[in-house]
């Protein structure tokens, strides 16, 4: 039996890592256990937190700066039907002795007096000098508004 128990001892394996430093399901470690092994690391959740916050005040900020464009070009667009609209009302209450037709060029002119008169003659074809002050060439839309051309 002595053999045996010789035996016994020589086949019996010792570990020559440190119990302590040895872990029974490596697989279940919150870190990397081999050499070779990723790098796991907790997450930072305020970190995280704080860069979504900051991602999604720049979307809103940009959707925003967006909505300020559409609303100014809007406000453009409105303030040039306006504007049409006043010059409408101006020609409407000028003198005219035609009926104007939609899509044709007329001229506006002040008289000595103040009042406003539309014609069918531009500023250069009145010859040597134009009796009237010039105020705008005009078109009349099909609205019945008219647009300034010069």
């Amino acid at each position: 039996m002595d053999k045996k128990q010789d035996s016994n001892k020589e086949n019996e394996f010792i570990n020559p890592i440190d119990r302590d430093k040895v872990a029974e399901n490596p697989g279940l470690l919150p870190y990397a256990h081999t050499v070779g092994g990723s790098v796991i690391r907790p997450i930072d959740k305020g970190k995280t937190k704080g860069l979504a916050v900051s991602a999604m005040y720049d979307q809103t900020e940009m959707q925003m700066n967006q909505i300020r464009e559409q609303v100014e070009l809007l406000y453009q667009q409105a303030e040039k039907i306006r504007n049409r609209v006043k010059i409408s009302e101006n020609i409407y209450l000028a003198e005219m002795n035609f009926k104007p037709l939609i899509g044709h060029i007329y001229h506006l002119y002040k008289r000595k007096n103040g009042k406003d008169v539309l014609s069918m003659i531009g500023p250069n074809q009145w010859g040597k000098s134009c009796p009237y002050d010039f105020q705008a060439t005009v078109k009349l839309l099909g609205d019945h508004t008219w647009d300034i051309l010069g």
